[in-house]
C-alpha cells in the first residue's frame, strides 16, 4: 500500500488545532502565512513542521495585516493559501479580506475564537459570530462560514474547504473556538489530494501559455461595481442552495427547539439527552454552515414548536439569525455565557425545564 494510503487509514489522537492544520495540508494547502496569537498557536507550529514536507511554503509574517495580504498574493497566483488567527488578529485582517473577496479569490481562514472585546482573554468564546457571518471587511462581500464541533470536523472541514472556495471563488472561514482548538480527540485521516488545478483567472503570462491577468478589487465605475456586487450576491444564493449543512438531533417534532453550533452544540446535545430521559419533547438543530445559515430546517421545526432557544457563548449573536429564520412563528430566546465562561448541561437543562413549564 502506498504511504499516502497508509496515512489516510490512520486514526490518531490530535488536538483540534493540529487537526485543522493536518486537514488543510491533506486537502491541498501549500501556502500558509500567519502571525502568532493564543489560542491557535499550535496551527502555525504544525504548519512549520509539516508543510515543507509536501513542498509547501510556511512563513511567519511580521503582522496579521501582512499575512492576509500574502494570502492575497498566493491565491491570486492560483495557489491554495491559508491564514489562521483569533479575534484580534481576524479583526486586523478585515481590510485585506475585503480585497480578496472583491478580487474573487479562493482561500481558507481559521478563527479560533477567544474572549473579547479588546484583548479580552484566551478562554473559549463564540462572540466572533457577527465578525464571521457579517464580516469579510467593508462592502457587500461575505465569507462562506463553516462551524465544526469536533476535532474530526475541524480536519474534514479544512480538507473540504478548498473545493468549496474554488467553486465559488470566495474565501471560506472556519469558525471554531479555544475549547475545540485545545481538546484532543481521535481523528480519521484522509487521502491527501493530488489535484492542483490551473485556473484561467489567476495571474500568469507567456510562460503559462496565455495572456497575463490583472487581479484587483478596483471598480471605478459605479455601474460596474454594482454589477460586481450583484454577481457576488448570486454566488451566495447559489451556495445557499448547494452547501447549506446542518444536523438534527433529538425529537423530530420537538416542543422546545434548541439551535446551537460548535462547543455549545456539544453541551446542548448532552442537555437534550437528559431532557428526553425526563420525558421532555426537545430537539436540536446544529448548523454546520453559519453562512449560508440553515434557515429552512429551523423554520420548519419552529412551525410545530412552542419555543426556540439559541444556545451560544456570547451575549446574543447567533440568536439574530435564529429569529430571522423563525419569522415570529413562536417565541425565540437566548441562553449563554460570555467572556470565556462556559454553559453547562445542568444549567441548560434547568432553563429547558423552566421554558417548557412556562409555555
Amino acid at each position: 500500500m502506498a504511504e499516502a494510503a497508509v496515512q489516510a487509514a490512520e486514526r490518531i489522537m490530535m488536538k483540534g488545532n493540529e487537526a485543522v492544520a493536518a486537514g488543510a495540508i491533506a486537502g491541498g494547502c501549500r501556502y500558509f502565512f500567519a502571525y502568532p496569537i493564543t489560542p491557535q498557536n499550535q496551527i502555525p507550529e504544525y504548519m512549520a513542521r509539516h508543510l515543507p514536507e509536501v513542498g509547501g511554503v510556511f512563513l511567519q509574517a511580521e503582522s496579521e495585516i501582512a499575512s492576509i495580504n500574502m494570502v492575497f498574493g498566493a491565491a491570486g497566483a492560483g495557489g491554495r493559501a491559508m491564514t489562521t488567527s483569533s479575534g484580534p488578529g481576524i479583526s486586523l485582517k478585515q481590510e485585506g479580506l475585503s480585497y480578496i473577496i472583491g478580487a474573487r479569490l479562493p482561500c481558507l481562514i481559521v478563527n479560533m475564537v477567544r474572549g473579547g472585546p479588546g484583548l479580552g482573554n484566551i478562554a473559549s468564546a463564540q462572540s466572533d459570530y457577527w465578525l464571521a457571518t457579517r464580516g469579510g471587511g467593508h462592502g457587500d462581500g461575505r465569507c462562506l462560514v463553516l462551524a465544526p464541533a469536533s476535532a474530526q470536523e475541524l480536519y474534514d472541514m479544512a480538507y473540504d474547504a478548498w473545493p468549496i472556495a474554488e467553486k465559488y471563488r470566495n474565501p471560506v472561514l472556519i469558525l471554531a473556538d479555544a475549547m475545540l482548538g485545545q481538546m484532543m480527540e481521535p481523528v480519521q485521516l484522509r487521502e491527501p489530494r493530488t489535484d492542483f488545478p490551473q485556473w484561467d483567472w489567476s495571474v500568469g503570462g507567456p510562460r503559462h501559455g496565455r495572456k497575463p491577468n490583472l487581479i484587483n478589487s478596483l471598480y471605478a465605475v459605479e455601474e460596474d461595481l454594482e454589477e460586481h456586487n450583484q454577481e457576488l450576491a448570486a454566488v451566495y444564493a447559489q451556495a445557499a442552495r448547494e452547501i447549506t449543512k446542518w444536523e438534527e438531533y433529538g425529537e423530530p417534532k420537538p416542543q422546545l427547539l434548541l439551535v446551537s453550533y460548535g462547543s455549545s452544540a456539544r453541551v446542548s446535545q448532552t442537555a437534550v439527552d437528559w431532557a428526553r430521559e425526563q420525558g421532555l419533547s426537545v430537539g436540536l438543530v446544529r448548523p454546520q454552515t453559519l453562512f449560508p445559515f440553515p434557515s429552512e430546517p429551523v423554520r420548519q421545526l419552529a412551525e410545530g414548536a412552542r419555543h426556540v432557544l439559541a444556545v451560544e457563548m456570547s451575549m446574543g449573536q447567533l440568536v439574530e439569525d435564529v429569529r430571522l429564520a423563525v419569522e415570529g412563528r413562536c417565541p425565540v430566546s437566548h441562553f449563554g455565557r460570555t467572556g470565556g465562561m462556559l454553559t453547562t448541561p445542568e444549567t441548560l437543562l434547568a432553563e429547558m425545564q423552566r421554558l417548557l413549564g412556562a409555555c
